[in-house]
C-alpha cells in the first residue's frame, strides 16, 4: 500500500506542477496504476466514468450550438443592464451558477454558464479567469444542496434511505438545502471581497439578435431531462443515462444543422469544439483512483483518522469534516464517499450519536474539498479546460486565491451549522 501512496502523491504533484502535461501524466499514473492494482483490460474500462466523460462531450457540443445561436451574448447583456457593476456582475453569475447546479450534475452546469461568463468578460474587455473559476467553485458548492445535485447526494440518501424533500426538512429540523445555502452566502462574501475593486462601471450600448432559439432549447431541455433521469430509480437506468441524455441531444441539434441548414461542416465544427484534453485528464484520474482505492489506500487512510478520534462525538465530527476536505482536494470524492459511509454509520451507535450527524458533515466537507485544488473535482477540470480554449493560461495562484478562500469560508460555516442542529 505504500508504494501506491507514494505514487499517488507524486502523480498529484506533476499534475500541479505541469499544467500543459495534465493528460498524459493522468494517463501514464493510470497506466501504472493499473499495472500495481493486476487490472485487466475490461476493468480498466469500467474503472472510467464514462458517463460522466459522455455527459461533458454530449454538453459541449450542444453548447457550441448555444454559443453559435448568440443566446450567451443576450444573456449576458441582461445581466449586465442588472448589475451596477463588474464586481456584482461576477457574484450575481456565480449566485446563479450556485442555483442551476442544485438540481443539474456540476460539470454541466459549468459547461452551460460558462459560455455567458466569457461574452461577459469579452464586454467588460477583462479576463474571464476570475469569473470562470468562481463559477467553478460555485457549481461545486450546490452539489450537496439537493438529491439530484450530486452523485455523493445520491449515495448519502442511498445510505440514510432519504428522499428528494428530506434534504429540505429532516426529522422536523432545515435539511442539507439550507445549511449550503447559508454556506452560499458565507462564500459569496468572500467573493465580493476578493473582487472589492473591481468598481467600474458597466452598461451595454446595443442588444445582441438572437439568430436561433432551438440551441437554447436543447440546452434546457438537457437541464430537464436530467431532472427527471434524477427521480428514476438507479436499478431501473443504465449507469450512463444522464451521458446518453447529453449525447442524443447534441446529435439532434447536429443533425438539424445538416439536415435544415444544409451545413455539412458541422460535424466537424462541433467535434472540434469537444476538448479532448480534458477528457483524456479525467479517463486517467478515474483509473488511478480505482487503483488507490483498489489497493487500500482510501480503506486505510479513513480508518485511520476515525481511530484518532477516540469515542469524542466533537473531535470525531471535526475529523471527519475536516479530513474529508483535505482529502478531496486531491481525490475523487465519489469512492471516498462510498468508502466512508458504512464507517461513519459504524461509528455513530459507538459513541452515542446519530447516524445522519457524521454523515451530513462528511458530505460537506468531500463536496466542498474539491474546491481547494483545480484538480480536485470534474467541474474544476472543466471550467478551466474551457478556459484553456478560449486562449487562457489557468495558473494555480489563479486557482488557489479563489478556491482555497471560498472551501475555508463555506465549510466552516456548514461545519458548524450541522453541528449546532443535529449534534
Amino acid at each position: 500500500m505504500l508504494p501506491a501512496l507514494i505514487i499517488f502523491a507524486i502523480t498529484y504533484v506533476l499534475l500541479l506542477s505541469f499544467q500543459k502535461f495534465r493528460p498524459y501524466i493522468a494517463i501514464a499514473a493510470a497506466v501504472v496504476f493499473a499495472i500495481i492494482a493486476k487490472f485487466s483490460l475490461p476493468e480498466v474500462f469500467y474503472a472510467i466514468d464514462w458517463n460522466v466523460l459522455m455527459m461533458i462531450a454530449g454538453t459541449m457540443g450542444t453548447v457550441y450550438l448555444f454559443i453559435q445561436s448568440k443566446m450567451p451574448d443576450r444573456l449576458s447583456d441582461f445581466i449586465i443592464e442588472k448589475v451596477p457593476n463588474v464586481k456584482w456582475a461576477i457574484v450575481c453569475l456565480a449566485l446563479f451558477t450556485g442555483i442551476v447546479s442544485a438540481f443539474v450534475d456540476n460539470v454541466a452546469t459549468v459547461l452551460m454558464i460558462a459560455p455567458v461568463a466569457l461574452d461577459i468578460a469579452k464586454k467588460l474587455k477583462i479576463s474571464p479567469v476570475p469569473i470562470i473559476i468562481s463559477i467553478a467553485v460555485s457549481s461545486n458548492l450546490q452539489g450537496a444542496a439537493t438529491l439530484v445535485g450530486d452523485t455523493t447526494s445520491i449515495m448519502l440518501a442511498g445510505e440514510l434511505e432519504m428522499n428528494f424533500l428530506d434534504f429540505f426538512w429532516y426529522a422536523g429540523r432545515p435539511g442539507l438545502f439550507w445549511v449550503v445555502q447559508v454556506g452560499a452566502l458565507a462564500s459569496a462574501c468572500i467573493l465580493l471581497f476578493l473582487f472589492r475593486k473591481e468598481t467600474a462601471p458597466i452598461s451595454v450600448s446595443t442588444k445582441t439578435e438572437v439568430k436561433d432559439f432551438f440551441p437554447t432549447v436543447l440546452l434546457v431541455g438537457t437541464i430537464v431531462l436530467l431532472i427527471i433521469a434524477s427521480f428514476i430509480p438507479a436499478e431501473l437506468k443504465p449507469a450512463e443515462t444522464n451521458g446518453y441524455i447529453c449525447v442524443a441531444l447534441m446529435f439532434i441539434g447536429i443533425f438539424r444543422e445538416l439536415i435544415l441548414k444544409k451545413n455539412r461542416g458541422i460535424f466537424k465544427e462541433v467535434f472540434k469544439e469537444i476538448d479532448f484534453y480534458t477528457l483524456g485528464l479525467l479517463a486517467g484520474l478515474f483509473v488511478v483512483i480505482a487503483g488507490i482505492e483498489e489497493l487500500g489506500v482510501i480503506k486505510a487512510i479513513s480508518e485511520f483518522f476515525v481511530k484518532i478520534g477516540g469515542g469524542n462525538p466533537f473531535v470525531i465530527y471535526t475529523l471527519i469534516v475536516w479530513a474529508s476536505v483535505l482529502l478531496s482536494a486531491f481525490i475523487d470524492n465519489i469512492p471516498y464517499v462510498a468508502a466512508m459511509l458504512p464507517v461513519v454509520a459504524s461509528i455513530a451507535p459507538q459513541i452515542g450519536c446519530e447516524p445522519h450527524l457524521l454523515a451530513f458533515g462528511l458530505l460537506v466537507g468531500a463536496t466542498l474539498g474539491g474546491n481547494l485544488t483545480p484538480i480536485g473535482a470534474s467541474a474544476n477540470i472543466t471550467g478551466i479546460g474551457i478556459l484553456r480554449n478560449a486562449g487562457y493560461e489557468v495558473k494555480n495562484r489563479d486557482f488557489f486565491r479563489i478556491g482555497i478562500p471560498f472551501t475555508l469560508c463555506a465549510v466552516l460555516a456548514g461545519y458548524i451549522l450541522v453541528w449546532a442542529l443535529w449534534c
